[in-house]
């Protein structure tokens, strides 16, 4: 078998990234790390290639830290960490799957690196209204002691950066995905060139239970399509790939519906 492909999946904490792993490792082309003994299975946890401490992914915090931004060119660049990552991760893929699927939020500041790793690899990167955002954090962290708008801004402004570096990657915003999931489990699958399974899994829509308080916020963030009260205008363009047919094709698939007319959630 020629080398596996990957996806790696990359978002803020609470921002639908476990939901996109699962969805994408029901293809029977991908494989997914699965009953691993770490948070959510992040891949993160099961290499020793790349240094994770209890310092690096503290949710709230690392995406904005330097020092966790990690691009083409710096140490971790060079053919031993690729060697190290694999033979880490081997036991927890079925290596008769030509794809590997890796979750882990702190992939959100990795992608550069990531790509110059594996050449080869596409990112789908999932994010969540700020209002949404925040209340769901609001379990974890004082939201309001950390400052968390501005981070959640901060990191969305690295992560539109380092998107013009990469060939392959896919913005997927939770919102999207909840209230249309076909059409979104479809436009995946076209960025990865994968004809599309079938699903029996039920999407339930997490930012419900945080309505009433996500649409008193004025938090926003237009390049997202993201405005105030907890509402999504359009997102046009979310796909970056070298060949101009599957940028056609994902297009093709979000064309046939209004997603790109945004939407405001109602009770």
């Amino acid at each position: 078998m020629k080398g596996h492909r990957y996806v790696f999946v990359a978002g803020l904490h609470r921002s639908g990234t476990s939901l996109v792993a699962r969805l994408l490792g029901e293809h029977p082309d991908i494989a997914a790390i699965t009953d691993a003994p770490v948070p959510e299975n992040e891949g993160c946890y099961l290499q020793g290639a790349i240094p994770h401490t209890a310092r690096h992914g503290v949710p709230g915090h690392f995406a904005t830290d330097p020092d966790q931004h990690l691009v083409e060119g710096c140490a971790l660049d060079r053919l031993e960490t690729r060697v190290r990552m694999e033979a880490d991760w081997s036991r927890w893929f079925d290596s008769a799957r030509p794809w590997r699927v890796e979750k882990s939020p702190v992939n959100l500041t990795r992608t550069r690196l990531l790509q110059s790793l594996f050449p080869m690899s596409q990112f789908i990167i999932v994010t969540r209204h700020p209002a949404f955002t925040a209340e769901a954090m609001r379990k974890w962290v004082d939201v309001e002691a950390i400052g968390f708008r501005g981070y959640w801004q901060g990191a969305h402004d690295l992560v539109l950066a380092d998107l013009e570096y990469l060939h392959c990657a896919m913005i997927v915003r939770y919102e999207d995905l909840v209230e249309r999931p076909q059409t979104m489990r479809r436009a995946m699958f076209a960025f990865l060139d994968l004809p599309v399974c079938e699903s029996a899994r039920q999407i339930a829509n997490g930012n419900r239970r945080y309505l009433d308080s996500a649409q008193r916020s004025s938090a926003a963030y237009s390049r997202l399509g993201y405005a105030p009260g907890a509402s999504c205008g359009p997102l046009l363009p979310r796909v970056r790939h070298p060949l101009r047919a599957i940028v056609e094709r994902v297009e093709e698939v979000l064309a046939n519906t209004d997603y790109a007319e945004g939407w405001r959630m109602s009770d």
